[in-house]
């Protein structure tokens, strides 16, 4: 049986749970602590916290709030944003995250997802491509998508895994917040090129959204933001629509008590 991760994604800006479209237009949703915790215990299979500012200060701010829900939810967590170096992947691990998330440094400096892997697993150390489509290509971005890194993704996807990538984030900035579909066709070919988990993040409005990325790709797992955030879709309704795909669904308490 096929198995297809539900992550719920929170995008932080100082303490704050935020939102935009196409990586822009940030609004506040609420406390993150909080979010977090409700998609945890509604069955969400993993939570993705990244820090949309890091970039700006030159640092991850989310300590303190990845300790507070370390404390409160028992399934793992990738925090991403203002990772440049071991010791600030070391300070996250300690504190509670399952995994690490770099963009903006790996881009600039590959050998740090090599030293990353090499020091605590590649199983902790995830690459989060940001993918613009630029004619019948993707190029990847950094920063939110502001800045070029003159890099095509399929390349860069297959080199961040020969330098020691355990899993591929992949935000498509063209669909995310839209709620319109994922972008189906670079899910399938980045999936495709590389032999580690690719989650698709960006663009999910509907569970025939999540029916057409499972049976068209080989996506290992689907971030949710925008729909979660906002109440358009429940995460009972994505694992039902998994269950009907013949995808396996982690048991969650609140299940087993109502059988």
């Amino acid at each position: 049986m096929r198995n297809v991760r539900l992550i719920a994604r929170l995008d932080i800006k100082m303490n704050w749970l935020i939102k935009g479209v196409q990586m822009e237009g940030w609004r506040k949703v609420g406390p993150p602590d909080e979010f977090a915790c409700k998609y945890a215990m509604g069955g969400a299979d993993e939570l993705l916290l990244m820090d949309a500012v890091a970039s700006l200060y030159e640092r991850n701010s989310l300590l303190d709030i990845v300790k507070r829900v370390a404390t409160d939810v028992f399934v793992p967590m990738t925090v991403g944003g203002g990772v440049r170096s071991v010791e600030d992947a070391k300070v996250l691990l300690s504190s509670g995250a399952d995994k690490v998330a770099i963009n903006t440094a790996a881009t600039r400096d590959p050998g740090l997802i090599t030293a990353l892997s090499d020091r605590f697993g590649a199983q902790a150390t995830v690459v989060s491509i940001e993918a613009i489509r630029s004619g019948t290509d993707w190029l990847a971005m950094t920063d939110n998508g502001r800045n070029h890194t003159g890099r095509n993704v399929l390349d860069w996807a297959w080199e961040a895994e020969q330098a020691g990538a355990g899993e591929i984030v992949l935000t498509a900035i063209d669909k995310e917040g839209l709620g319109l579909g994922f972008d189906v066709e670079l899910v399938r070919q980045v999936s495709e090129r590389v032999s580690i988990p690719v989650v698709a993040s960006g663009g999910l409005g509907s569970a025939n959204h999540l029916k057409d990325l499972i049976k068209l790709t080989e996506v290992s797992g689907v971030a949710v933001a925008q729909a979660l955030h906002w109440d358009v879709l429940e995460l009972a309704d994505l694992r039902d629509c998994l269950r009907s795909e013949d995808v396996f669904v982690r048991p969650i308490p609140k299940e087993d008590a109502n059988q």
